[in-house]
């Protein structure tokens, strides 16, 4: 008789990256849970997921950090509203390929569409790199999964350009599916969806300090109470509260009230 100690087999990074962006599809923390894996396999330190469209303003799906400042919101926000997408040629190789073919894209900062988007989006928040992957829907729209090295980490290496060439159709359709289940999810809020979730839902761009402050609103307190409570000046409290509504389309704190209090039977 003969008998063998086997190995293990040593886990491949990019399928194991890629099981846990595909068990957390569906989970509300599915951006900041998917990266961990993508930073085993690529090194990315921060991500995001948006959608252009050809004739309006693109959407921003999910977004987060990991080890650096989560400024991905922020970024997106400067994006959006300083009109940065619409002179965003960096995508052009994915509509030239047609529709529902997967492209892989690599971006250093230098490379930035305009001198105005490399200082705003990448030299502003020290980013070195994107790495993305996207692709042009049968509704003209355009998804990109971004990821992003910073400027510790110095730009991406080869075996991880590797690893994500491999996993990058499969996780690009992976973040299809949950940005669909966040829209189903959208469309049916759950009942005991807090305040902050809400907003969260409805506009993915809100800051973590523009949330802070809607979120006491929402709680009645006044503006010199939310200044005192969050340790800002009234000043600040209400450039977050005016940033935040321009995102939301409100004009007014009743307009708030309306939309995120729940209403008595």
């Amino acid at each position: 008789m003969q008998a063998w100690t086997l190995d293990t087999p040593r886990p491949d990074p990019a399928q194991s990256a890629l099981g846990t962006v595909i068990g957390a599809v569906a989970r509300p923390h599915f951006a900041a849970a998917a990266l961990a894996g993508l930073q085993e396999a690529v090194g990315a330190a921060s991500w995001a997921v948006y959608r252009l469209r050809p004739d309006r303003a693109p959407t921003l799906h999910l977004s987060a950090s990991r080890g650096v400042p989560d400024t991905t919101g922020d970024c997106f926000a400067t994006y959006r509203d300083a009109g940065l997408y619409r002179r965003d040629r960096s995508f052009d190789a994915v509509r030239t390929q047609g529709r529902d073919r997967a492209v892989m894209l690599r971006m250093h900062a230098d490379e930035a569409p305009s001198a105005d988007h490399r200082q705003a989006i990448y030299l502003r928040h020290g980013m070195v790199e994107r790495l993305s992957v996207a692709r042009l829907d049968t509704d003209g729209s355009l998804l990109a999964v971004n990821l992003y090295r910073h400027a510790p980490q110095g730009g991406f290496e080869a075996v991880q350009l590797e690893h994500f060439g491999r996993m990058a159709p499969a996780l690009l359709a992976a973040v299809a599916r949950h940005a669909e289940w966040q829209d189903e999810h959208a469309a049916a809020p759950a009942a005991a969806e807090t305040p902050r979730q809400a907003l969260r839902r409805r506009c993915a761009a809100l800051t973590g300090r523009e949330l802070d402050v809607l979120e006491r609103l929402l709680r009645g307190m006044t503006y010199d109470g939310i200044a005192a409570d969050l340790g800002l000046s009234l000043a600040t409290v209400k450039t977050y509260r005016a940033r935040a509504f321009e995102r939301l389309e409100l004009r007014f704190k009743s307009e708030l009230f309306a939309a995120f209090l729940p209403r008595s039977a």
